[in-house]
Parts: structure tokens; C-alpha cells; sequence
């Protein structure tokens, strides 16, 4: 199996890293990856489900039952079903979402590539994804996959996290920046 250079720290890290070294070892890594982006999408898309992540309030026994039940449903199986059913059973739901930015980076890293968080007030339409991924890719001499997430509340422009650089150009910032520099004319 081949090394992946990545650095993945904590709980979640370690559980990704497991999640990865299973999927590699089966030739799976793809097919976990698009369960695991669908177990997120069905998470981000109910309430009670991310209730049910987040709330220390539900036993094992009760996360179990309606992870699995969800998992069924929605047709996800093999490996990327029992890993979540694993983690609901050691009460560590909550650690879902940092479980799938690890692992989306271990097999980012493998594919050569660097996960770049956006953060839009609007979704994005083909053209200006094309156009980002194409101005990411050429700051970085990488091959770049964007995480895409939708947040009004940056009001307009977007945030770019990319490793350990962040570029904050939402409207938001911009006008917090100048409410502050008017208050200091005061």
C-alpha cells in the first residue's frame, strides 16, 4: 500500500486514516469517498439527522438503529456502512464532519490533488466553479477539488481556505472593516 503524506491529527483524523487504509486496501477508496459526500449531503439535507449527529442526548444502542435505518434507506452499504455504524456504536457521531474533511484530504492527497473550503453566499454556477478551480490551481501548481459551502450570512464574495492560508473576500468582512476603521475616526 502506498504512503499518503498527509497530516491528519485528533479523533477524527485517526478514524479517517483507518476509514482510508480499509478503502485502499479493498480498491474502494472511490466508492467510499461518494458514500461518505452522500452520508454528508443527507446529514446537511435534515434536521433530525443532524440532530441525531450532534446531540449527546441518543444511546448507542438508539444512534445505531437510526444510522442504520438511514444508511439502508438511502442504499449505502459495504464498508462506508459499517465504519458509520462503528462510530455510532462508540458514541462518536459527532466527529462525523471532521472524519469526512480527513478523509476527503487523505484521498485528495493521493490523487495528487488539494482541498480548497469555499464559502459563497450563493451556490455557484458552472462557470465561476471552472473559473475558481482554474485560478486555484494555478496559484497552487496543483490540481485543485473544491468543498463548496453555501452561507448567506457572508452577505456576497466568498472565503477561501487552502491548507493553512485563508483569503476572507465576503462582503461581510468588508463592511465589519469599515464600520471598525469609522469607529476609529470617531
Amino acid at each position: 500500500m502506498r504512503q499518503v503524506q498527509t497530516i491528519v491529527s485528533g479523533m477524527a483524523g485517526r478514524y479517517a486514516t483507518a476509514l482510508f487504509e480499509l478503502a485502499e486496501e479493498a480498491g474502494s477508496t472511490d466508492a467510499v469517498a461518494a458514500d461518505l459526500d452522500r452520508i454528508k449531503a443527507l446529514i446537511a439535507e435534515s434536521a433530525d439527522f443532524q440532530r441525531l449527529v450532534k446531540s449527546p442526548v441518543f444511546t448507542s444502542e438508539q444512534q445505531l438503529k437510526a444510522v442504520g435505518a438511514v444508511l439502508t434507506a438511502a442504499g449505502i452499504s459495504g464498508i462506508s456502512a459499517k465504519f458509520v455504524k462503528l462510530v455510532a456504536q462508540n458514541r462518536r457521531l459527532f466527529a462525523l464532519p471532521g472524519i469526512f474533511d480527513a478523509f476527503a484530504a487523505l484521498v485528495a492527497a493521493k490523487r495528487g490533488e488539494t482541498v480548497a473550503k469555499v464559502t459563497v453566499a450563493e451556490p455557484l454556477n458552472d462557470a465561476h466553479y471552472a473559473t475558481l478551480k482554474d485560478a486555484l490551481a494555478q496559484q497552487t501548481g496543483k490540481d485543485v477539488s473544491l468543498d463548496v459551502t453555501v452561507d448567506p450570512s457572508i452577505l456576497g464574495g466568498l472565503v477561501v481556505k487552502l491548507g493553512s492560508r485563508m483569503v476572507d473576500a465576503s462582503l461581510k468582512t468588508k463592511l465589519n472593516s469599515i464600520r471598525h476603521a469609522m469607529k476609529e475616526v470617531r
